[in-house]
């Protein structure tokens, strides 16, 4: 039976007003305060002196753009250039919106912000919790990365704890500090050292990439880990993205935080006189905003251009940073396993990647590269012709061209090793306008919730992905249509509202 779309219409808009109403009674009388690395939006200068605001990139900044849109706040970030360092703080406009916020830099030295984001955060933090270590000779943690820890790590997330506690001293309001990912592990220990009446504010952290179990913490020195761990256990409410990772974060403070107490039933911590609770609320993205943006002209000229480029051949698309857990390499090779496979796709199916540049100054980021682009000229080499080349690379950071890539899969392929979430998963059924098929990794996060209309593939299995790619191609097109249907209302029903509105409910549940 097809998916009824017009069963689930109601309950939608009942839970969008309830959410409504409770974003208007609980943050009528706060102040809300986001904290993440990157901002909204890039602030640059040009040479004759405009100020240019550019969206932001990543997942993360696309969910908090569409949470923001729609509710009032502060957005405390670190400084990426030499305008933000300038700016420090004013008004800044969202994309693809009539709404603004103010936001307000930090502005560490850059060899300190190098540190803090290119030696600990990336790679060390984000490699362990991708489970991405080749323990055997990797990480090395040697006097530079202590230095970098030292010097680098805690000052930054110092500096971000002190910023937002003079926000809260200086508001006459109750304040909800909404702390974003793994930049800002130790924060909430400061926050709470300077912030005064513990009673003037409420920290909430949401970690938006998996986190691993208890013995890959443990490879961290325990002075690292016990930090992290206690600064975490400085929250008052932690999310996760799954029921998995939250029990993994019980786990690892059971294992490695002496002197604290776990509940397990509860998805509680208790440490030093002061209750955790852990909870998973799995993010999304701001549906709305998301089929405004697909309708626009802009993305009708991107998508115009790319039907010219792919003409009348199926189409394989992935949207991706160039980050190794994404998996890249492995899915261009099940593309030529495919190819090998079944001959009878050679000509007429195309592999459009869109690809965004991500932590080039990352040294295992810029191998990667190298290597993802080397295994897509591989297959090109083997298989192209002079009227036909299998895989097709963009490069460069062009949010409404993603979006017009994703209105023309017949495809969409999201095979990373591991991710927190993923919400190009979520986007794709949003937009695509040809009933597309997704073959969702099992080791994402986006799958505890799309799991029944999408196929489920093994990241690594490169045989079995060349598998599900064939059989998606061939999928009649009155099936394709009933998992389509299906994911747009499993993604609508639960978006970025009320993902943020879970968590107040949490809030208000907890008299927080």
């Amino acid at each position: 039976m097809p998916f009824d779309r017009a069963e689930t219409a109601e309950p939608i808009e009942q839970r969008r007003l309830h959410c409504t109403q409770l974003q208007q009674s609980l943050l009528q009388q706060r102040q809300l305060i986001i904290a993440a690395n990157r901002s909204p939006a890039t602030i640059t200068q040009t040479e004759n002196g405009e100020i240019q605001f550019q969206r932001g990139g990543g997942g993360l900044v696309t969910a908090l753009i569409g949470l923001v849109q729609n509710v009032e706040a502060v957005w405390v970030a670190s400084a990426s250039n030499e305008t933000e360092k300038e700016w420090k703080s004013g008004i800044v406009p969202l994309a693809d919106s009539e709404r603004s916020i103010q936001v307000e830099f930090i502005t560490p030295e850059e060899q300190v912000y190098d540190r803090y984001y290119n030696q600990i955060s990336n790679p060390l933090l984000w490699f362990l919790q991708h489970s991405m270590w080749d323990f055997v000779s990797a990480p090395t943690i040697d006097q530079a990365t202590w230095k970098a820890w030292d010097e680098g790590y805690v000052l930054v997330n110092q500096m971000f704890g002190e910023r937002i506690a003079q926000r809260i001293r200086a508001s006459q309001q109750r304040s909800l500090v909404f702390l974003q990912d793994y930049h800002l592990y130790l924060a909430p220990r400061f926050i709470r050292q300077s912030a005064g009446d513990k009673k003037k504010f409420a920290i909430t952290h949401f970690i938006h990439i998996p986190w691993p179990g208890s013995e890959d913490w443990g490879i961290l020195p325990q002075p690292m880990r016990q930090a992290i761990l206690k600064g975490l256990c400085a929250v008052d409410l932690l999310g996760f993205q799954t029921r998995e990772d939250s029990l993994n974060f019980i786990r690892t403070v059971e294992s490695h935080l002496p002197n604290s107490h776990v509940n397990f039933r509860k998805g509680r911590v208790w440490y030093h006189n002061h209750i955790t609770h852990v909870r998973d609320f799995p993010i999304s993205i701001d549906v709305d905003a998301l089929k405004s943006l697909a309708q626009s002209d802009v993305v009708e000229d991107h998508r115009n251009q790319l039907n010219e480029m792919v003409q009348d051949l199926q189409v394989i698309i992935r949207i991706d940073r160039t980050e190794p857990s994404k998996n890249i390499v492995r899915g261009f090779q099940a593309f030529e396993e495919m190819l090998d496979l079944y001959p009878e796709h050679i000509g007429k199916v195309v592999f459009l990647a869109v690809l965004v540049p991500s932590r080039l100054k990352v040294e295992e980021y810029q191998n990667y590269l190298d290597d993802l682009m080397a295994a897509a000229g591989r297959v090109n080499a083997r298989f192209g012709t002079s009227g036909w080349e299998p895989i097709r690379v963009l490069i460069g950071e062009d949010y409404p061209r993603a979006i017009a890539a994703l209105q023309i899969y017949d495809i969409l392929l999201v095979n990373s090793i591991a991710d927190g979430m993923n919400l190009v998963a979520k986007e794709g059924p949003i937009v695509n306008q040809r009933n597309g098929v997704v073959l969702l990794s099992e080791r994402v996060g986006a799958q505890q919730q799309l799991e029944s209309g999408v196929t489920i593939i093994s990241p690594c299995d490169i045989y079995n992905t060349a598998r599900a790619m064939h059989d998606a191609l061939m999928l009649p097109m009155e099936e394709r249509k009933i998992h389509a249907d299906r994911l747009r209302c499993l993604v609508e029903e639960a978006d970025v509202n009320d993902w943020f509105c879970q968590q107040l409910r949490a809030i208000a549940e907890l008299n927080l």
